[in-house]
């Protein structure tokens, strides 16, 4: 008795193995599906050849549901229309008439109304079917039978690629073309040992069938194509179009495997009048900064596409002044007239497993299976060669006995038996002249028998030497490649040129901005600078916070308690006119992370970073800035610490104030600071007692330090050091430091704006 647990794993594997091998997954020998081999086997059968009068699809669909695959009849047209179009096939199999559908994604017409037959190009599948080539199997109900594989001249699993997905694995082999792979299989064949990188001087990447341009470095293409996955970058092909009074136009041609021209126009509709996100109640600032940006270079985009140019997309700019480079990376950068293509050669190999595989890989084993084929071939081809010579022989033996042949046929009892004595034939050659019939017996000529048995012995030795010579049978296919190579072969459709993936580099005017940030993180910017901050208003509740003026080309610093950096360009900061955003629809704080401090200004800008557990490390504004709405992880804090507010590091600055919590106050020269680019711990600023926290850290100009702090009755007080009220306080970096020797409550530091009196 079987488990519950137990019968539901072994139905879940069974059905898995199901879906991998007979569904899902091509073959590495024919690199057909299971319904693709069936399809094209049975129009074979069906006389459906690339000379014959095309048949209802419906016909063909029902001939292969009725003997060979017991499964819907909407999954063998799908299967049946997709190797008809020229769109999704680099080398179409069927010859289809009538509707196929498109590639903006139109469904083909119903089969009841398409005719289909096969191409000149599945002949390298079927040709040799009737040959003794291949295995063949009993059908789902035993009534007939079906080939375990196609007998394939050519790797058609690299020609025209695959996709698909199993269960636990998928599959997205890309086409390739036809001269490229017979090259690279005789140069495999020639030479068993070629390495993988002169196998990639033949075969240089994907032939997709709508062309387009792969962008990917040669090196990185050689490297997927090694391990059998990996993603290849691949953009639109297009051109210039000049028009009258110097007006132009950028004309797409060809597109990414995968994306439509309705696609893009579609994707273009949803930046120049985007929709509010879930959960905002507005149109976020990078929404409208790119709808602004569209409006203002592109006038009007038109599918031109038809029955002389299948893809024919028209962008026209605003203005003909419009630098042609940076529209055409504008459209890439926002649309998929730029993607990535997945590469996952995942496949059945020659063992039956399925595995992913290398490019050499692949070749070898369909090498191997073609070199199984054409012994088979070669060996069907003797055995009916040799049974012709020995028919022939048992004619020759009796041609010149004729009248006693006849005799004996018809007076003897058993005629079979008699010939059999009389001329020592073997009984096949006594049923053939049996069989014969008499009026056949007169035209029997010496001449003839002795010319056709002169061309089968030659042919004999020829196919002797294939099978017993390793060298003859390298050649026999390396030629036969080279003929279909000559006869199915076409120039690439793909470029393969490297070039910097598009970016949307969006132009910003360099202009003075007010960046203006409220208690409770509302950020906004304001044109100009100067503006009095006692104008600014705010919600109920909230009030000024911070005042940054800089430059629209800068950016808004974040400093999280966790230690992240987050960054906003202050160019798509909303403007003044309302209360701002909530930083939060800016950044990500998705991880329980709180902004502490706050910073706008150019990204050359040094910035002394703190934390309360006496650490520090100097970097620039720049370093901080990320594309990533999450922040990256800038300042590494101990248990317990938290980063203090960033201070500016000015181009005079000579020396570190440091403030600790007891009130002492070291000072060092800025030289011991330690630069980080990419972030970190920092070294240690100043010696900590225990429990003890650093509370400010500031770079100071000869000009000296202001302490800023309370004293009796918790009054504010501030108190100035310069000169020889800094000299106690000089040490070393990580020293103690020395008490202040103001009765002082100390707080923070400032760097002094005026010099001594």
């Amino acid at each position: 008795m079987l488990t519950l647990s137990t019968f539901a794993e072994r139905a879940y594997l069974d059905y898995a193995v199901s879906v991998v091998k007979g569904r899902a997954l091509p073959d590495v020998s024919d690199g057909q599906k299971p319904v693709q081999r069936r399809i094209l086997y049975s129009m074979n059968e069906l006389g459906l050849g690339p000379t014959a009068k095309p048949r209802k699809s419906a016909t063909v669909v029902g001939d292969v549901l009725g003997k060979l695959h017991p499964h819907g009849d909407q999954s063998v047209y799908d299967a049946l229309v997709r190797m008809a179009q020229d769109f999704s096939l680099r080398y179409p199999l069927i010859d289809g008439q009538g509707n196929f559908g498109s590639r903006d994604g139109d469904g083909a017409a119903a089969m009841r109304y398409t005719e289909a037959r096969l191409t000149p190009v599945s002949r390298l599948l079927l040709d040799e079917i009737d040959m003794g080539t291949v295995d063949f199997q009993p059908n789902y109900d035993g009534s007939s039978e079906e080939p375990r594989m196609l007998p394939a001249r050519l790797p058609m699993l690299l020609l025209n690629g695959a996709s698909g997905i199993a269960v636990g694995m998928a599959t997205e082999i890309p086409s390739h073309n036809l001269r490229e792979v017979a090259q690279a299989a005789v140069a495999m064949i020639r030479n068993p040992k070629i390495t993988h990188a002169e196998l990639m001087t033949l075969i240089t990447g994907p032939d997709y069938p709508g062309g387009a341009q792969i962008i990917t470095p040669a090196s990185n293409i050689a490297d997927i194509y090694e391990s059998g996955r990996g993603s290849l970058k691949v953009r639109a092909r297009w051109t210039i179009e000049e028009l009258a009074r110097g007006q132009w136009q950028l004309v797409v041609t060809e597109l990414p495997p995968g994306t439509s021209s309705q696609r893009v126009q579609e994707e273009i509709e949803e930046i120049t009048n985007p929709k509010i996100k879930v959960g905002k109640k507005t149109l976020l600032p990078e929404q409208l900064s790119l709808k602004q940006n569209f409006l203002l270079a592109l006038d009007t985009m038109r599918d031109e596409s038809g029955r002389d140019a299948p893809v024919r997309l028209v962008f026209e700019p605003k203005s003909k002044n419009q630098d042609k480079t940076e529209f055409a990376l504008m459209l890439l950068a926002h649309t998929s007239l730029e993607t990535s293509a997945p590469i996952n050669l995942v496949m059945i190999g020659g063992d039956g497993r399925p595995r992913q595989k290398g490019l050499s890989e692949i070749l070898q084993e369909w090498i191997d299976f073609r070199f199984v084929t054409v012994r088979r071939r070669t060996e069907f081809r003797l055995g009916k060669v040799n049974d012709r010579i020995h028919i022939l022989e048992g004619r020759e033996t009796v041609l010149l006995n004729i009248d006693e042949v006849i005799a004996i046929i018809r007076n003897s009892d058993d005629p079979k038996a008699a010939l059999i004595e009389r001329f020592r034939l073997s009984e096949r050659q006594a049923e053939d002249i049996l069989e014969i019939r008499l009026r056949q017996l007169a035209r029997l000529e010496a001449i003839k028998i002795q010319q056709e048995l002169s061309e089968l012995r030659n042919e004999k030795e020829k196919l002797e030497d294939i099978l017993e010579n390793p060298n003859s049978m390298k050649r026999l296919i390396v030629r036969e490649i080279e003929a279909d190579a000559k006869q199915y072969g076409d120039d690439r459709r793909t470029l393969i040129e490297e070039a910097q993936k598009a970016v949307a580099e969006q132009k910003v005017i360099d202009e003075p901005v007010t960046v203006i940030v409220s208690e409770k993180g509302w950020v906004r910017a304001r044109t100009g600078i100067g503006h009095d901050p006692a104008q600014f208003t705010f919600k109920a509740g909230d009030s000024l916070g911070h005042v940054f003026e800089c430059r629209t080309v800068d950016t808004l610093l974040c400093i999280g308690d966790n230690g992240k950096a987050y960054s906003v360009p202050v160019n798509a900061l909303p403007g003044a006119r309302g209360d701002g955003v909530p930083i939060t629809t800016l950044v990500d704080l998705s991880g329980g992370g709180r902004i502490l401090y706050y910073y706008a200004g150019p990204a050359d800008t040094r910035l002394l970073l703190a934390t309360t557990a006496g650490f520090g490390f100097i970097a620039k504004a720049g370093d901080m800035a990320t594309r990533l709405k999450g922040g990256k992880s800038f300042i590494t804090l101990d248990d317990g610490a938290v980063p203090l507010a960033p201070r500016v590091v000015p181009d005079n600055a000579g020396a570190i104030a440091c403030l600790s919590e007891k009130g002492r106050v070291l000072v060092f020269g800025i030289d011991e600071m330690k630069v980080l680019t990419n972030g970190g711990r920092g070294v240690t600023l100043m010696e900590l007692e225990p429990k003890e926290t650093l509370l400010a850290a500031q770079p100071i100009s000869p000009k000296g330090v202001n302490v800023i702090g309370t004293w009796a009755g918790d009054k504010p007080r501030t108190v100035e050091l310069f000169a020889s009220g800094l000299e106690p306080h000089f040490g070393k970096r990580a020293k103690k430091g020395k008490p202040l020797s103001a009765k002082l409550k100390a707080k923070d530091l400032a760097m002094r704006q005026t010099d001594a009196g």
